[in-house]
């Protein structure tokens, strides 16, 4: 994830803001940069790659001023270049941006049209042009701002100077999160408040919608509707080894909340939009020629693989073995000349998983690796790295690292089957239509916290729970037990809906309640003949289901959970939002320790 930091000061800014970037190294970023304003006039430096480039440029080329923005850039819209890197500025705006501008190829197309210049391929530089035109027509920042915001969709932070104000910078977020900084005779935003703890300890989180405007005398809020506003101001406690909750009352709360925008983060290394293409990082061997995919992972990452099973052999029609990684090596696995190793890990150090790893480079295999942490053991030692891009997930439970999995992995059976002549252009349009629908989806999932918080009591006094689904929504019944096991500390299991006749049909009763996956689809009839099984000997049943599955069947359910109507393709990324947040507010209901599970670590370092 990107990293912003501005600072309105009396002295000089640029060490600094550099400072503030170096804080948000783990992040992930592919380039950096600064703007200063020195007499009126926008000082801009920018570099490709480590922070050690910027620090280079400014050596030779200093930027002077007391006041400035900085960004380190991970890559979205437009490769990681020194002319895509923030901050983008026209002569009168600067402007860094975190998130995503879902419109701004129509924006983009517009500003064309009327006859101006973008330097850049980035989604962002939109923005500064938008706001410039309102400047140069006689607007005030804060009209100017006032007026685009509400035409951008997605998700955003941004961080604003004006060449003709240099005592102010305007920052706003939606979506994506923006921290103001309170000093003496200086004031700061920043991504989060790490970024900004040498700097300050008191800090304001923006709201969802605000927007602030920053002098060396304070912080004007104002709200969506434009109205000014109050935010508490908190003493951070922020140091280098910690990352911060902001409004939300656990760190796995913030992490399923920030799941639109790290899924949409991870798609953009992976699908170009124009082009409506799946493509990968650049690798040294031919993907046609992979006869067979061996997946191996452990825990939640082992539920991607399941359903990246289904796409592999679905949309590209190659064979694909499955293996939790601590029994992998034990049953001496056959290894096809010419196969691919798949291993999925949030952390990249799991001990059973880089073991796995290990066994099949000795025996040969291509050595792939989905992981969060691109400068992990795994990750070094892979033929084909796929990065994820979630950002750092504290919480022991894994929920943006998961969604971001299958992110990686849908794309990635895509471009494997258009590799084997499966998918014809056509189909790989459709599919990165559906991919670029899923953070939007994911939002309209969230729309639903306030409704599964409030049947959350429904399911807290069960002693053991029942998870059911179909295809590629049996390995989300899985994983939402496994959430339920992991922070309630309830007894829950998954089962394929259609195996309950065959022996877990016998648990059943009026206390056991029955969580049903069942998207309205080609396999929701089959889901629902097997949800009357439960209901005919006294199941209490949850239906997770979209408006026209809810309506067919929701009668007679103790509780209904609506979801989005979404393709196939995606559903497992939406319905993972629910399992999440049910078991979440089970938890809670609990007062389980909800981030730190009892007996469980975030990365598991030994076998």
């Amino acid at each position: 994830m990107c990293g912003i930091i501005g600072i309105v000061s009396k002295s000089a800014v640029a060490n600094r803001l550099v400072d503030g970037l170096k804080r948000m190294e783990y992040r992930g970023y592919d380039s950096a940069g600064i703007c200063t304003i020195d007499g009126g006039t926008l000082v801009r430096r920018r570099a490709q790659g480590k922070l050690i480039n910027l620090v280079d440029e400014l050596n030779g080329n200093p930027a002077s001023g007391d006041i400035g923005i900085a960004h380190t850039r991970w890559a979205t819209h437009g490769a990681p270049t020194t002319h895509n890197a923030h901050p983008h500025a026209t002569d009168h705006v600067a402007l860094v941006h975190n998130g995503i501008i879902e419109n701004f190829k129509p924006l983009r197309n517009e500003l064309i049209g009327k006859g101006r210049t973008l330097e850049s391929e980035t989604d962002s530089e939109v923005v500064a042009h938008l706001i410039s035109e309102r400047i140069e027509a006689g607007s005030s920042p804060e009209d100017a701002v006032k007026a685009v915001l509400p035409t951008l969709r997605g998700a955003f932070a941004l961080a604003i100077a004006f060449r003709e104000y240099p005592d102010m910078l305007i920052g706003a977020r939606l979506g994506s999160p923006l921290v103001v900084g309170y000093g003496d005779g200086e004031m700061f935003l920043g991504s989060d408040a790490l970024a900004l703890a040498p700097l300050t300890q008191k800090i304001a989180y923006l709201e969802e919608g605000d927007w602030v405007v920053i002098t060396r005398d304070g912080a004007a809020i104002f709200d969506e509707e434009n109205n000014q506003v109050e935010r508490e101001i908190s003493t951070s406690g922020a140091s280098a080894a910690s990352v911060e909750k902001g409004n939300y009352r656990h760190y796995m709360q913030k992490e399923i909340f920030e799941q639109p925008t790290v899924v949409a983060q991870t798609l953009a290394s992976y699908v170009h939009r124009a082009e409506e293409t799946v493509a990968l990082p650049q690798i040294d061997f031919d993907l046609s020629e992979v006869k067979r995919i061996t997946i191996v992972a452990c825990g939640t990452s082992y539920y991607a693989g399941m359903v990246a099973k289904y796409w592999f052999e679905q949309f590209a029609r190659v064979p694909v073995d499955l293996d939790v990684a601590s029994e992998f090596r034990y049953r001496d696995p056959v290894l096809e000349d010419g196969g691919l190793a798949l291993f999925i890990s949030q952390s990249g150090e799991t001990a059973d998983t880089l073991a796995a790893l290990r066994h099949c480079k000795k025996e040969g295999q291509i050595i792939g690796v989905v992981v969060n942490v691109p400068t992990s053991s795994m990750a070094r030692e892979a033929d084909l790295l796929l990065p994820t891009h979630a950002g750092p997930e504290i919480g022991v439970a894994s929920t943006k690292a998961f969604t971001c999995q299958l992110a990686v992995l849908a794309a990635l059976a895509a471009h494997l089957a258009v590799k084997k002549g499966r998918m014809d252009r056509a189909e790989e349009q459709e599919v990165v239509k559906h991919l670029l629908e899923a953070p939007a989806c994911l939002n309209a999932a969230l729309d639903h916290d306030d409704d599964i918080a409030s049947m959350a009591h429904l399911i807290a006094p069960a002693r053991d729970v029942l998870y059911l689904g179909r295809g590629p929504d049996y390995p989300l019944a899985l994983e939402g037990a496994l959430k339920l096991k992991e922070i309630s500390y309830i007894h829950a299991e998954g089962y394929a809906s259609g195996e309950m006749k065959h022996g877990p049909i016998a648990l059943i009763d009026e206390l056991v309640p029955v969580i049903v996956l069942a998207p309205s689809g080609p396999l929701f009839e089959k889901t629902v003949s097997n949800m009357h099984e439960v209901r005919a000997r006294g199941g209490q049943i949850v239906l997770i289901s979209d408006r026209d599955g809810i309506v067919e069947a929701g009668e007679g359910c103790i509780a209904t959970i609506e979801m989005p109507k979404v393709h196939p393709l995606i559903a497992p990324l939406v319905y993972a939002v629910p399992v999440q947040l049910l078991a979440y507010h089970v938890a809670c209901v609990k007062g389980t320790d909800v981030d730190q599970p009892r007996n469980l670590a975030k990365s598991v370092t030994v076998e």
